[in-house]
């Protein structure tokens, strides 16, 4: 199939729904992982993202590679490549970049990595990048018809200073040329919106892609949270408790609770929803397949005209 970059499929009039997936360690998750591309396929996303395993190793390399192309070539949907700095040289990126070239994909996610489990601190590499925008630039300046995204926090960065030093690093990672972000997960949509204003107001004028997980039990929210410093509000977090660990009645709220969360910020002209599906199909499948259904896009405020949000963020 043809690539098609994602900044140019950002442009579109309809929102882009996308899904996040991670290299599966055995083969059982293999093949959960392509029953759930086969099955989310069907909802016609816009592509699907691949992260970049953690360890930083050929073999993570050549796993995010290997699944990026099978969902391109065996299922027909656009899909991005995620690349960190963790654990690479400079020359070792430029190589793994070519590659994905050559492979003939076109959209890559610039991320600086994660910390080493048990280490608060990222430490740069001999002879490596210290940072998204680094690598971006990097990116840019070898393969200018890659579209590149990046990552932002609409909670602010855990290793932040404030609000404004995190902006203002963010957009670096857009000067470098990143030219469209995916946010962090969040639970509450004034969160995003806030965020986007004052980004706006610093001068970052690409898309941004909300980030949303699909809420399958309260353990699952609690720990993924717990990864990756997102907060729970009070009043989800008290909705949760009161289903007294009931798994299914939480699966349905959870639903429930996504699909308002995602009406909310189309309905308030969000680009699109990037699903955090843990590689699995149930819930995704079910919001998004309630978006199709209710169009909430449809009733967004023209350029001109200012969005009311409620305690989700929905329009009212």
């Amino acid at each position: 199939m043809a690539c098609v970059r994602i900044d140019e499929i950002l442009k579109r009039a309809e929102p882009s729904f996308s899904v996040e997936f991670f290299p599966p360690k055995t083969e059982e998750g293999r093949t959960q992982l392509f029953e759930t591309v086969e099955v989310l396929s069907k909802l016609d996303p816009a592509f699907f993202s691949v992260t970049y395993g953690a360890g930083g190793s050929t073999a993570d390399r050549q796993t995010t590679l290997e699944i990026t192309c099978a969902i391109r070539e065996e299922h027909g949907v656009e899909a991005m490549a995620h690349l960190n700095c963790v654990g690479e040289t400079a020359e070792g990126l430029r190589s793994v970049v070519d590659g994905i070239a050559e492979a003939g994909i076109e959209n890559i996610l610039a991320l600086r990595g994660d910390p080493p489990r048990g280490s608060t601190d990222f430490v740069q590499p001999d002879g490596g990048l210290g940072s998204a925008a680094e690598l971006a630039a990097m990116i840019a300046g070898t393969h200018p018809e890659m579209a590149i995204g990046g990552a932002c926090f609409p909670e602010v960065h855990p290793e932040a200073a404030s609000l404004e030093d995190d902006l203002a690093y963010l957009k670096t990672k857009v000067d470098a040329g990143a030219s469209f972000l995916v946010t962090q997960l969040f639970f509450d949509n004034r969160a995003y919106f806030r965020f986007v204003e004052a980004a706006r107001s610093a001068g970052i004028d690409v898309p941004i892609i909300p980030g949303v997980i699909p809420i399958v039990s309260y353990d699952q929210v609690k720990r993924t949270c717990a990864l990756c410093d997102a907060s729970i509000p009070e009043g989800l977090a008290a909705s949760l408790e009161d289903l007294g660990g009931d798994e299914r009645a939480e699966y349905e709220f959870g639903i429930s609770y996504g699909a308002a969360q995602c009406a909310g910020l189309l309905a308030s002209s969000a680009p699109g929803i990037h699903f955090y599906a843990l590689n699995r199909w149930p819930a995704t499948r079910a919001i998004l397949g309630a978006l199709r259904a209710e169009r909430p896009w449809e009733r967004a405020p023209r350029s001109d005209e200012p969005a009311a949000t409620g305690a989700l963020g929905r329009a009212t």
